[in-house]
């Protein structure tokens, strides 16, 4: 017995890590193109920046809201292929592997419907939410430029959502490989479009900011069209894929709605709780804010770890219970978060031991003003050293959550951990105790592994019930 353990470790990380690598890298390519989007507006000039800069808040609040609604296709699409593949082990006379080929289809229909709705509301809002920054005591010309950088996104919004779903598509089928050579040419072309537009080279019109917008519409475009194509080359994912959304089984839409919207709303309220504590360093002077932003920037890099790991997880977990399988899936758990306990050591030792190398390309210690800055920002290294492990775990509970098909909970449980006991924390360790932005981080801290916690936990119940319940009952 001994001997198998480490065997079934091996075996375990195997399966986590081809999910997990390329989901990994699919992230942190997607932050090179935000990045590079603001990098084009710095180019430009302030104004340009805080408005192109608000415009983009708005709008990845949006997309990032109407991913959660198809986050769930994931799971779906892999306990049904799980199911599929049960069939044919034990030598079904294919009926059942046929519903569950068409179980899929639905699920994928269902999914661009959905992503379809949530991109059309969500541009509106955008346009609506453009037309009243001035209202939201937002200077009149940062509101002028950002509204003409809006309209240029919100077409985008859509071929966003729709690319978003069959990547679910293609991750609960288990192969995702096409989606970081994608995500790495959208890269490529999207800087080339953004100077191309910006300043109207090859005959182009010459459109300044909105020419950033305009460049990010038409990759998100070219992007599904990649990955759809991609997908119909492959002969698994070929004939499972179609996009008849107005064939779309209206009881499957209304199942991956009831999944989506808590987590979507968990997405939105994470991104919400990192906003307010944005405005607490804020009042802390120009130096704090700038120390928060570059050690959040930070953060949100390594977080793309958190998240690859945490969507594979979340799938495998699916698929093992779909085969009848639960001590694999509680495996998963240990396997996901021993994986990230090792990245996040690798990350804490770097921050510890270089932290001049690792804030260099946000702030320079040489340049006048930044000084205060980088002693604020090189002291909350060490926080985020810490803070990143339960930021981590907590995202994974997310995830394992949401394999159980149970996205209540862990919305529930982000409101208790973010809005409760961390934002609570942060004011009082940042005003009341007077630690200021350190404070802010420490309560920060304090929330996110409150989170874990109990995400977790409750993953542990919710499987636990889920074994019992498939275990068969013996006469007495």
């Amino acid at each position: 017995m001994p001997s198998i353990q480490p065997l079934t470790l091996l075996r375990d990380s195997r399966a986590l890590a081809t999910l997990a690598v390329p989901l990994v890298l699919t992230q942190l390519a997607q932050v090179a193109l935000t990045t590079t989007d603001t990098v084009m507006m710095g180019l430009l000039g302030t104004q340009a920046l805080a408005a192109g800069g608000l415009a983009i808040v708005i709008f990845n609040q949006l997309r990032t809201m109407g991913v959660g609604l198809v986050t769930s296709v994931g799971n779906r699409i892999a306990a049904a292929a799980a199911r599929a593949e049960r069939a044919d082990s034990h030598g079904a006379d294919g009926a059942d592997a046929a519903a569950a080929d068409a179980e899929v289809v639905k699920i994928v229909r269902a999914s661009l419907a959905v992503a379809t709705l949530a991109g059309l509301v969500g541009a509106v809002l955008m346009i609506l939410i453009g037309q009243a920054l001035t209202w939201l005591g937002q200077d009149a010309a940062v509101a002028d430029r950002a509204q003409t950088m809006l309209l240029a996104l919100a077409p985008g919004l859509l071929p966003c959502l729709w690319f978003q779903a069959i990547r679910q598509f293609t991750v609960g089928m288990r192969r995702p490989q096409a989606l970081l050579q994608i995500t790495i040419a959208s890269v490529a072309v999207n800087a080339g479009l953004n100077w191309l537009l910006i300043h109207g080279t090859w005959g182009l019109p010459e459109l300044g900011l909105p020419g950033i917008g305009v460049a990010t519409s038409t990759v998100y475009l070219l992007s599904f069209l990649a990955l759809y194509l991609s997908a119909k080359r492959d002969s698994v994912l070929a004939p499972l894929l179609s996009l008849n959304i107005l064939g779309a089984d209206r009881a499957t839409v209304r199942e991956l709605v009831r999944l989506g919207v808590p987590i979507a709303a968990t997405y939105g309220s994470e991104a919400g709780f990192f906003s307010v504590t944005a405005l607490m360093a804020g009042s802390f002077g120009s130096a704090a804010l700038a120390a928060h932003t570059a050690v959040n920037q930070l953060v949100y890099i390594v977080f793309q770890v958190a998240v690859g790991l945490s969507h594979a997880a979340s799938i495998n977990v699916s698929r093992e219970l779909a085969l009848g399988r639960p001590d694999a899936a509680r495996r998963i758990k240990n396997t996901a978060l021993a994986c990230a306990a090792a990245v996040m050591a690798v990350v804490a030792v770097v921050y510890a031991t270089l932290p001049g190398l690792v804030l260099r390309p946000f702030l320079d210690a040489d340049a006048a003003g930044d000084e205060k800055a980088v002693a604020i920002a090189t002291q909350l290294l060490f926080v985020i050293a810490f803070l990143q492990f339960f930021d981590c775990a907590q995202n994974i509970g997310v995830g394992l959550l949401r394999g159980l098909d149970d996205t209540k909970s862990g919305f529930r449980i982000t409101l208790i951990g973010y809005w409760l006991v961390g934002l609570p924390a942060a004011w009082l360790l940042g005003y009341a105790a007077g630690l200021d932005t350190l404070g802010i981080w420490l309560g920060l801290l304090v929330g996110l592994a409150t989170t874990a916690v109990l995400l977790l936990r409750r993953y542990g119940i919710g499987l636990r019930a889920r074994t019992l319940a498939q275990e068969p009952v013996t006469a007495a």
